[in-house]
């Protein structure tokens, strides 16, 4: 991601004179004409860096500056170390040069106090096994939004529809246990959400496209969906042989026991596909109380997967 590496650059420019930009280039993966327009944002940020040409030239900062080294303190810096090894945890090994530098900007007194409060959270965002061809789709549009240039893909829709799709990428959003990726749809003239599981085909094309600001109180992952009013509660029992998986996926304090030994308790989610897939994951254990709309549509769903399945069912034995 481009925040870690300009911050990466700095420090590296703190502790050295002079480094190459084709050096850094390699460093991050990157290529030299990226590495030049990080320097353009942190020279915009008031940080004065400057490439001297020539033999033993390269990029530094301009001499007599110093970062104070105070602008954050000790419990901001680890919340920031926190956040980044739950990035790292899932884009692989970029990050782990940059949390190096994060602790060495620690005074050696202080980093055994520093690396306890690193270690009072964890959160690792990766799935359990390995992520295959998702990964694979994640470092391809990594790339495309460093370098600026479009993608291509076929996109199956919610409805099952198929599309093939030019996008200027803008944004790689983890929601929930998915990754989307965020950008601007050529054919529609519009921003759109595309979820990564549902791509196919996709390509990095040559084509580079000028960025837009985005306007991020207007973005589609943060509107009303989750505000009070757009929740249905929803009344569940679990049966005794689902207690297992009551108390996996919901708070203990949410549990009410019954005597037969299950449970039930009231839950508010939004209405929608995601809802209905999740309760029906739990099986013959869960039994949906209320309300009685979710209630019917679940039967429904049930029924339906029943009659896939019918046909291989063992049929009861003719009476003689």
């Amino acid at each position: 991601m481009k925040i870690d590496r300009l911050l990466s650059i700095v420090i590296l420019l703190l502790n050295r004179p002079l480094i190459q930009a084709k050096e850094l280039a390699d460093m991050f993966e990157v290529s030299v004409r990226t590495i030049y327009r990080d320097v353009d944002s942190i020279n915009t940020a008031g940080i004065p860096v400057v490439t001297y040409q020539g033999a033993g030239g390269g990029i530094g900062l301009m001499e007599g500056y110093r970062l104070d080294r105070n602008v954050l303190s000790e419990r901001e810096l680890a919340d920031i170390f926190g956040a980044l090894q739950s990035v790292s945890s899932y884009v692989g090994e970029g990050h782990h040069l940059l949390l190096e530098k994060i602790s060495s900007v620690i005074p050696p007194s202080k980093l055994a106090a520093f690396r306890s409060k690193t270690t009072q959270m964890i959160v690792d965002i990766s799935p359990w096994g390995q992520m295959g061809p998702l990964e694979e789709r994640l470092s391809l549009l990594k790339e495309a939004l460093e370098e600026e240039v479009v993608v291509t893909f076929e996109y199956i829709s919610s409805e099952g529809r198929v599309s093939q799709r030019t996008i200027e990428p803008y944004t790689l959003v983890l929601k929930g246990q998915s990754w989307y990726l965020y950008g601007f749809c050529t054919d529609r003239r519009d921003f759109r959400l595309f979820k990564l599981l549902r791509m196919k085909a996709l390509v990095k094309e040559q084509q580079h496209y000028t960025r837009q600001d985005l306007p991020l109180k207007e973005l589609p992952w943060t509107d009303g969906w989750t505000e009070p009013q757009n929740l249905q509660a929803i009344t569940l029992r679990f049966a005794p042989e689902g207690r297992h998986l009551a108390e996996e996926y919901f708070d203990s304090e949410e549990l009410h026991p019954e005597d037969n030994g299950g449970y039930t308790l009231t839950v508010r989610y939004a209405e929608n596909d995601w809802l209905l897939g999740f309760l029906l994951s739990f099986g013959p254990v869960l039994e949906v109380l209320a309300p009685e709309h979710i209630r019917r549509r679940l039967g429904e769903l049930a029924r339906d997967v029943a009659a896939k399945y019918a046909f291989s069912l063992p049929q009861p034995d003719s009476p003689r």
